[in-house]
C-alpha cells in the first residue's frame, strides 16, 4: 500500500502557538473581471480546471479546445480566498505570520487585505512571506471588522504574454536562428515555468495558471522558540565519496542532514536521528548528528553509520528494494522537540561513470575514449528504460494513483529506469516514493531543453534558488540516479551555434557554463555527495573531473579522438525507406532518445473526438499531431502537421499490407481508421525493436553499449505521438514489444542490409555467465518448416550451444544475405526466420539458477510483400484459469493482437499480459490481463475478447 506519509517532510511536535493552516480546505473564488467570469475556485488546480469543472468551457482535451480556448492563458485571473478566523492577528500575542506556496505558476501578485505581499516569477520555486505587519495593519484590521476575515488575493498574469514581452525587451538576449525552437507560443526560455506549457511535438500548448502546489498560513511564537520545516536534505553517501566517482563499496555511511525552517534556530540546539526499518518498524540505529552547523534559518550535522547495519536497495530486476524511515529531530538547549523531519530512503550508491577507457580494458576490445554507463551499488548494469513526460498537460490532475499505474506497467516492461525529461516539471515526491517501492531509477532533469537561455545575475539568481530548493527536497529518494542540466543542449543547440553563428560560438558557450557549470554544478554537489551531474543529456560527455578546481567537471564537447568514443547518442530518422538500416544506428555508450510515432487507438480517439472525425487526415486529428511543431499560433498552417502524417503513412505503406476495409458504413470506416492507427503502431514497434536490439547487442561490440532509453513512455494526451502506453493507460503495440526486448536473455536477429547478413545474437544482462543454446530455422506462413538445404545457402538451421558473458552478448550465427537469396529453395516472400534460445543463469542478488526462454523472428522481405496466409487465430477466455487462449489453426501469425472489442471500450480497459507476439501453426499462448479501470461490473466482455494480425490488413 503507498504510505505518502512516510516520505513527506513533516514539522511535528511544537509547542506553543505554532497554527498552520492548510490553504487547500479554504474556500477560494476564481475570477475573471474583463469577461464576468466567477466561479468556485481550488488549491491545488489550475484556472482551466476550475473552469472546465464549473461548466464555463468544455472539456480541454475535446477536439479543437486546445485552439478554441486560447482566451484561457491569454487572460488575466484571481484567486480570492477569506483566511480562516482561526489565524491571530492581534499583535499583543507576538505571533509572526508567513504565507508558505509551493507552487506558483507563475507570474502572480500576491496580496493580502488588497496590500501587495509579493510577485513571484517562478513555477518551480517553493516562496514563503512574512505579513505580519500587513495582517496587524489599519487598513487588515478593518477589512476583519467589516467583512470577519482577512482576504488573500492571487492575481496570475498571462505567461505567454509576459514572455513575449521578456521577449522583446530592448536590450534583451538574442540567439542564432534556429536555437530555442518556437512550438506554438513564444519565449519560454525567458521565464521560469514547464517549457511543455508553450506546446511540444507530443502535447497540447494551454499554458495554465495556478496556484499548482499546495499552500499554508504559517503563525509562529518566535520567544517560545518556535520554528516550522519547510525544506530539508537527507543525504546518504560513502565515507569519501565525491559526486561522479565510483566510491569505495567498503566505506562506511554518512548521514547528512540539513533542515531549512520558518522562524529562527535558537543558538544551542542540537539534531537527532533514528533510523527505523520500514518494513518490519524495527529500530536500526540512533542517536545524535555531530559538527551541527546552525545559519538561524538553516541547521545541519551528520553521523557515520555501519556498513554492516543496512541491506542495500537496488533497481527493478537486480534486487530487493529494502527502505527506512529517518526521523531526525531538532532539540532547543532546554530539550524540548522543536521539530521532527522523517523521510522514507534506500541505502545504496548509484553513479554515471564517465571515466577514461583504461588500457586493459582496451585489451578486451572496448574502443579507447571515455565510459557512460550507471553503477549501483559498485556493479555496472544494463539501463532498459523510457523517457517520462508530463502525463498530462494539467499536472494538477495527476494523481499517485495514476503513476502507480504507470509505474506498474514499467516493472512489467522489464524497465528499470526513466527520464524524467527537460521542460516539464520537477516530479512530485510522491512519483519518487512509488518508484523507490518499485526499483525504478530516475534520471532527472533541470528543466530547461531546446534553447539557450539568459545569463543576467536575476535570472541566474532566480534558478539558482529553484535547483536548490528541488535538490534538496528529492535527494533522499534512493531512485534518484542523475541530475542533468537539461535535454539535448550540447547534441544540438551548441552544434547550432557553431553552424550557423561560429565567430559568435566562444560567447554562447561561455553563457552556456554559466548556468550550467558555473550555477547548476554548486546547487547539487553543495548539496548533494551521493548524486551524479551532467550538463547536458545528449553529450560527449566529460573531459576531465577535478575537484581541486572551483567547478570541478569540464565538458568534453567537440574534442574528440579519432577512433575512439565517448558520451551518449540520440536517434531520430523519419525517412521510412531508412528505417531498418543498420548502418544509421548511432554507435556511442549510451543512447537516451530514439523513437518514431504512431497514432493511438481507436478506443483513445473516441474519447476525445465526434465519430464524424474518426478518420485519418480529418482535421482534428491534423490539427492535434504537432510533429512537425507548427512554430507558432497559425491554426491554418497545417503542412507541418501534414508531414509527421505522412510520415506514419509511408512508414505503414512500405512494411506491412495497407488497410482498405470498405468504407460504406460509418462502423467499417472506423474499422479502417482502426486499422490504419494499428498498423502505425506496429511499425513504431517494430521500429524500435530492431534498434533495442542493436544497441542491447552493443554490449559485445567496442562501443561497449550499455543502456537503452526510447522515447517515450507515455502519452500527455490523445494525438499521435511517440508514447508506448495511450493516455488513458491502454498499451500500445510498442509497450508490449519493448517488454519482450528487454528481457534479462534474448535472442536477437539483427538484419543488416547493408552489410549483408543476418546476425544472430544471444544477448544477457545478467552479472554472471549465461548458458544455453539456440535453435533456428525458416518457417513458411504456412506454418511448416522450410528447409534450404545443409552448409551454404543461407541454409543455416538446428540447434547451436553458446555462452554469454556478465553484461552482453555473443554473436551464435551469421546467415550471408547473397548466399541466401541463390538458394533455389528460397522465396524471401515465403518463410519467416525465426529462433528460439533457452539458457541458465543466475539472476543478480540471488543464488538459484533460473532458465530463461525466448523466441524471437526476422523476415528477409518486408511484410508488405509477404505470402500471409489466413493463420485461423482463435480465442477463448479460460474461465477456471482466469486466463486468456490463443491458437494459429491454419498458418504462421505475425504481430498477434488480442483485443477487447470496441463497443467495450469505453467502459473496460484492459491490458493483456502478452500481446503483439508471432505464433506458429498448432501453437498456443495462456496469459493473464491486468483491469486497468477498475473492477468489478459487467463481466461478459471476456466473452467478447477478439484476436487478429498483420493478415488481417489484407481483409476488405
Amino acid at each position: 500500500m503507498y504510505l505518502p506519509f512516510l516520505a513527506t517532510t513533516l514539522a511535528i511536535l511544537p509547542a506553543g502557538a505554532l497554527n498552520v493552516i492548510d490553504l487547500s480546505s479554504t474556500p477560494w473564488a476564481l475570477s475573471n473581471t474583463d469577461r464576468n467570469i466567477s466561479v468556485p475556485g481550488n488549491v491545488p488546480s489550475s484556472v482551466h480546471l476550475d473552469l472546465f469543472a464549473a461548466q464555463v468551457i468544455p472539456d480541454p482535451y475535446h477536439g479543437l479546445n486546445e485552439i478554441d480556448l486560447r482566451w484561457v492563458p491569454l487572460s488575466r485571473w484571481n484567486y480570492t480566498a477569506q483566511l480562516p478566523t482561526t489565524i491571530s492577528t492581534s499583535a499583543d500575542e507576538g505571533l509572526k505570520t508567513y504565507l508558505l506556496f509551493n507552487g506558483l505558476d507563475t507570474f502572480a501578485d500576491v496580496r493580502l487585505c488588497a496590500q501587495l505581499v509579493a510577485s513571484t516569477d517562478n513555477q518551480f520555486r517553493q516562496y514563503f512571506f512574512d505579513v505580519t505587519d500587513i495582517l496587524q495593519s489599519p487598513a487588515c484590521q478593518q477589512q476583519q471588522q467589516q467583512s470577519g476575515s482577512a482576504e488573500l488575493q492571487i492575481e496570475f498574469a498571462s505567461a505567454p504574454t509576459v514572455a513575449e514581452a521578456i521577449q522583446n525587451q530592448p536590450g534583451q538576449e538574442t540567439w542564432p536562428p534556429y536555437v530555442g525552437t518556437v512550438m506554438e507560443f513564444s519565449g519560454r526560455q525567458f521565464i521560469r515555468k514547464a517549457h511543455s506549457d508553450f506546446g511540444w511535438d507530443w502535447g497540447p500548448a494551454f499554458s495554465p495558471v495556478g496556484i499548482w502546489q499546495k499552500a499554508w498560513v504559517v503563525q509562529l511564537a518566535e520567544e517560545e522558540e518556535e520554528v516550522y520545516v519547510r525544506n530539508s536534505v537527507f543525504d546518504l553517501y560513502r565515507e569519501g565519496q565525491l559526486n561522479n566517482l565510483p566510491p569505495d563499496q567498503g566505506a562506511h555511511w554518512v548521514l547528512n542532514a540539513s533542515v531549512d525552517v520558518i522562524g529562527v534556530m535558537p543558538e544551542g540546539a542540537t539534531m537527532k536521528y533514528r533510523i527505523v526499518d520500514a518494513a518490519t518498524q524495527r529500530e536500526v540505529s540512533s542517536g545524535a548528528l555531530t559538527g551541527i552547523k546552525n545559519d538561524g534559518d538553516v541547521i545541519t550535522g551528520s553521523v557515520v553509520l555501519s556498513k554492516d547495519d543496512y541491506a542495500l536497495w537496488w533497481p527493478n530486476g537486480l534486487g530487493p528494494q529494502p527502505l527506512y524511515n529517518i526521523t531526525v529531530d531538532i532539540v532547543s538547549p532546554s530539550g524540548t522537540t522543536l521539530s521532527s523531519v522523517t523521510k522514507r530512503t534506500g541505502f545504496r550508491t548509484i553513479v554515471l561513470n564517465t571515466n577514461v577507457v583504461t588500457d586493459e580494458e582496451i585489451s578486451q576490445g572496448v574502443a579507447p575514449g571515455n565510459h557512460y554507463h550507471f553503477e549501483v551499488n559498485g556493479h555496472t548494469f544494463y539501463v532498459k528504460g523510457s523517457n517520462f513526460i508530463p502525463p498530462d498537460a494539467f499536472w494538477t490532475r495527476v494523481t499517485p494513483t495514476k503513476i502507480r499505474q504507470l509505474f506498474d506497467a514499467v516493472v512489467a516492461g522489464n524497465q528499470n529506469m526513466l527520464r524524467i525529461w527537460a521542460s516539464g516539471v520537477y516530479a512530485p515526491d510522491y512519483l519518487y516514493d512509488i518508484a523507490d517501492e518499485l526499483g525504478i531509477l530516475l534520471w532527472s532533469e533541470f528543466q530547461f531543453g531546446d534553447a539557450l537561455y539568459p545569463v543576467a545575475p536575476d535570472f541566474l539568481e532566480n534558478v539558482r534558488m529553484e535547483a536548490v530548493y528541488n535538490v534538496r527536497r528529492v535527494n533522499h529518494h534512493p531512485s534518484l540516479a542523475l541530475w542533468a542540466g537539461g535535454n539535448e543542449l550540447e547534441s544540438l543547440e551548441l552544434r547550432i551555434v557553431r553552424y550557423f553563428a561560429p565567430g559568435e560560438y566562444a560567447r554562447y558557450l561561455a553563457e552556456y557554463e554559466a548556468l550550467f557549470l558555473e550555477t547548476l554544478v554548486p546547487a547539487v554537489f553543495g548539496n548533494s555527495r551521493s548524486v551524479s551531474y551532467t550538463p547536458s543529456s545528449t553529450s560527449n560527455g566529460t573531459l576531465s573531473i577535478d575537484f581541486g578546481r572551483p567547478i570541478p567537471i569540464a565538458q568534453r564537447y567537440d574534442d574528440l579522438a579519432p577512433g575512439s568514443v565517448y558520451g551518449n547518442t540520440e536517434y531520430y530518422n523519419y525517412s521510412a525507406a531508412q528505417a531498418f538500416n543498420l548502418a544509421n544506428y548511432p554507435v556511442g555508450r549510451l543512447i537516451n532518445e530514439f523513437g518514431f510515432h504512431s497514432m493511438p487507438s481507436l478506443a483513445s480517439w473516441r474519447r476525445v473526438l465526434d465519430d464524424a472525425d474518426l478518420h485519418f487526415n480529418s482535421t482534428p486529428i491534423v490539427q492535434r499531431n504537432h510533429h512537425n511543431p507548427p512554430s507558432g499560433l497559425d491554426p491554418s498552417n497545417t503542412a507541418p502537421s501534414l508531414q509527421g502524417m505522412g510520415e506514419m503513412t509511408l512508414a505503414a505503406q512500405a512494411f506491412y499490407p495497407v488497410p482498405d476495409k470498405k468504407t460504406a458504413s460509418s462502423s467499417s470506416s472506423a474499422a479502417n481508421f482502426s486499422a490504419w492507427c494499428h498498423t502505425t503502431q506496429i511499425f513504431q514497434a517494430d521500429f524500435y525493436k530492431s534498434q533495442i536490439q542493436f544497441y542491447r547487442a552493443g554490449s559485445s561490440r567496442p562501443e561497449r553499449q550499455l543502456g537503452t532509453l526510447y522515447w517515450q513512455l507515455e502519452d500527455t494526451w490523445q494525438a499521435p505521438t511517440w508514447a508506448g502506453i495511450e493516455y488513458e493507460g491502454r498499451w500500445k503495440v510498442l509497450h508490449h514489444v519493448a517488454r519482450d526486448v528487454y528481457a534479462p536473455v534474448i535472442v536477437a536477429p539483427l538484419w543488416d542490409a547493408a552489410a549483408g547478413t543476418l546476425r544472430v545474437y544471444a544477448v544477457s544482462d545478467l552479472w554472471g555467465e549465461v548458458k544455453g543454446s539456440m535453435s533456428f530455422g525458416w518457417a513458411g506462413w504456412d506454418g511448416g518448416v522450410v528447409s534450404l538445404g545443409g552448409g551454404g545457402g543461407g541454409g543455416v538451421q538446428g540447434e547451436v550451444e553458446f555462452t554469454v558473458g556478465a553484461v552482453n552478448a555473443t554473436l551464435v550465427a551469421e546467415l550471408s544475405i547473397a548466399e541466401l537469396r541463390a538458394n533455389p529453395d528460397f522465396r524471401a516472400e515465403d518463410v519467416v526466420f525465426v529462433a528460439n534460445l533457452t539458457a541458465s543463469g543466475v539472476p543478480p542478488n540471488e543464488q538459484a539458477t533460473r532458465t530463461y526462454t525466448h523466441t524471437n523472428w526476422a523476415t528477409p522481405t518486408p511484410l508488405s510483400s509477404a505470402a500471409l496466409v489466413d493463420p485461423g487465430l482463435r480465442v477463448e477466455y479460460d474461465s477456471s484459469a482466469d486466463e486468456f487462449v490463443v491458437r494459429a489453426e491454419t498458418g504462421t501469425s505475425m504481430w498477434t493482437w488480442v483485443h477487447v472489442h470496441e463497443d467495450d471500450a469505453d467502459g473496460v480497459l484492459v491490458n493483456f499480459h502478452e500481446n503483439g507476439f508471432l505464433l506458429r501453426k498448432g501453437e498456443e499462448r495462456r496469459f493473464g490481463y491486468d483491469r486497468i479501470n477498475g473492477d468489478g461490473g459487467d463481466e461478459t466482455w471476456k466473452e467478447r475478447v477478439g484476436v487478429s494480425s498483420i493478415w488481417d490488413n489484407t481483409l476488405p
